[in-house]
């Protein structure tokens, strides 16, 4: 490109010396030629004339170099727009990964706290039955041995120890709710 500029600056100021050069050379062969001055003036004429046509077409020429370095100059100017709208197409796309990533790791925290809270409340709900039942147990052991000792020990003489145990297993779910011994199965 700057090659191509040089070279159309030499071919312009070389046409621009040509009529000078031209004319001290006519003026001097006419002079040896023995050429009258109005064929002096009419060659004059005609290298004015060609002098000015050379003029007119470098102008020309200028105005297409100056009209394609703005071509030039708009495609590099929306090329930079396009490739600007493109970083910002990225960064966008990049950050609403990034967003998307600790979304998913809070969510992911909050299920684990969840899960975490439930261990927690089934244990609690597993320990609090286990004290109900052992609760139940104390006041049906307590509830038998009460009623041993109302009754004296030939209350149950007659009784099997199946039948005893059935009858406290039956004290102690009244006291105790028919929750206290789901478990056991009994």
């Amino acid at each position: 490109m700057k090659l191509q500029h040089a070279s159309r600056i030499a071919i312009a100021t070389f046409i621009s010396l040509l009529p000078l050069c031209a004319h001290s050379a006519e003026a001097e062969s006419a002079s040896a030629a023995g050429m009258s001055p109005e064929e002096l003036a009419k060659a004059s004429e005609r290298i004015r004339q060609t002098g000015e046509q050379m003029r007119a077409d470098l102008k020309e020429a200028r105005a297409r170099l100056d009209a394609q370095k703005a071509q030039q100059a708009e495609r590099a100017r929306q090329q930079a727009i396009k490739e600007a709208a493109e970083q910002a197409a990225i960064k966008e796309a990049k950050q609403r990964q990034a967003q998307e990533a600790v979304q998913a790791k809070a969510r992911q925290e909050t299920a684990q706290r969840a899960e975490q809270a439930e261990r927690e409340r089934q244990a609690a709900l597993a320990e609090q039955r286990v004290k109900e039942e052992q609760a139940a147990k104390e006041r049906a052991a307590k509830a038998l041995m009460e009623a041993r000792q109302s009754a004296g020990p030939k209350a149950f003489a007659d009784e099997s120890d199946k039948e005893r145990a059935a009858r406290a297993l039956m004290e102690a779910r009244k006291s105790a709710g028919p929750k206290a011994f789901a478990e056991d199965g009994l």
